[in-house]
C-alpha cells in the first residue's frame, strides 16, 4: 500500500514543519508533497528568541529534511515541491540546490515519474490583490477580478520579459505541460484550487469594488476547465485557507478526478493523506 502526505500554506510556521517532520519520521509515507506557500513573509521566523533565521531554505527547510534522510535512510519519501504566491522566486536557487542534493524534486511546470504515476507541478494563480507576482498569471484571458491587481503590476524577486508578463496564461502554461499525455494515473500538484468548487471560496460578505460585488470564488477557471477536459486521476490545491471551513469539505470531485485541498487557516498543520490507487480513500487530519 502507497501512502502519500500533502501539505499546503505553512508560510514558515516552524510548529507546523515540526509536525510534519514528526509524522514523516513516524510513518514513513512514499511521497511528501509540498503544494506552495512554504515561506515565511519577511525576516522574522525564528528558531528562538535569540535566533533568528535570515534563509529559511538553508537554514531550517534544507537541515530539517537532512536529518530526515539520515535517519529513515533507504524509507526516507520523495519530496515534490512547488512554491506559491507568497513565495519569492528569488528562494529557487536554494531549492535547486537541495534538488542537486537529492533531498527533494522542485517541480515547476515539470514532468517526474513516481512508480505507475506520473506527478506534474504547476505554480501559478490567478491574479490577486497583493503586491508579490512572482507567481501571478493572467487566467484565461487578461481579465483581472475586481480588487485585483494585474501581472503586470506589483513587483517581482526575478525579472520576467515582458511578453511573458503581458500574455502568458495559465491555460495556455497547462496546454504545454500536459501536451498529449496520458493522464489517466496523473497526479497534479498545484496551487491554486479549481473556480466554483468547494476549495476555492472566500469571505466576502457582500463587498464590493466601484459598485461590483466581489466574487466569493477566486480559484483558476483554467484549472477548472483542465480538470473539466483531461481528468487526471488526482489533483492537489492550496492557496485559499478559508475555503474547507467556509464549504464544510476539503474535497471535491470533477469527472472521475478526486480533488484535495491542504489549505487551513487555523494554527495546525492540514495533512492530506491518500494511495494514489485508492483515492477516495483519502483522509485530512489537523496536527495541533
Amino acid at each position: 500500500m502507497i501512502t502519500c502526505f500533502f501539505v499546503s500554506d505553512i508560510h514558515g510556521q516552524i510548529p507546523r514543519y515540526l509536525r510534519l517532520f514528526e509524522a514523516i519520521r513516524n510513518e514513513k509515507p512514499a511521497a511528501v508533497f509540498l503544494g506552495g506557500d512554504l515561506l515565511p513573509h519577511g525576516v522574522h521566523t525564528k528558531i528562538s528568541d535569540t535566533d533568528p533565521i535570515q534563509n529559511f531554505v538553508l537554514e531550517f527547510i534544507q537541515p530539517g529534511f537532512e536529518m530526515l534522510q539520515q535517519e529513515l535512510g533507504n524509507r526516507y519519501p520523495r519530496i515534490f515541491m512547488v512554491l506559491g504566491n507568497d513565495d519569492p522566486r528569488s528562494a529557487e536557487l536554494d531549492l535547486n540546490h537541495g534538488e542537486t542534493s537529492g533531498l527533494w524534486e522542485y517541480i515547476p511546470s515539470r514532468r517526474i515519474d513516481f512508480g505507475d504515476f506520473l506527478v506534474y507541478g504547476y505554480p501559478h494563480v490567478p491574479p490577486t490583490p497583493f503586491l508579490l507576482k512572482d507567481w501571478e498569471r493572467y487566467d484565461v484571458s487578461r481579465f483581472v477580478d475586481p480588487g485585483c491587481l494585474s501581472p503586470e503590476e506589483g513587483w517581482r524577486t526575478t525579472p520576467v520579459n515582458l511578453q511573458e508578463m503581458k500574455f502568458a496564461t495559465i491555460q495556455q502554461d497547462l496546454d504545454l505541460l500536459a501536451a498529449s499525455d496520458d493522464l489517466t494515473n496523473a497526479i497534479f500538484l498545484f496551487h491554486s484550487p479549481p473556480y466554483q468548487t468547494n476549495l476555492d471560496l472566500l469571505t466576502v460578505e457582500e463587498k464590493t469594488v466601484e459598485h461590483t460585488p466581489l466574487d466569493a470564488h477566486a480559484g483558476s477557471i483554467a484549472i477548472r476547465r483542465f480538470i473539466e477536459t483531461r481528468q487526471p486521476l488526482i489533483t492537489l490545491h492550496g492557496h485559499l485557507h478559508e475555503s474547507p471551513r467556509l464549504s464544510g469539505d476539503w474535497r471535491c470531485r470533477i469527472g472521475r478526478t478526486f480533488c484535495f485541498s491542504a489549505a487551513h487557516d487555523g494554527p495546525e498543520l492540514a495533512l492530506v493523506r491518500f494511495n494514489p490507487s485508492l483515492p477516495q480513500n483519502a483522509t485530512r487530519e489537523l496536527l495541533g
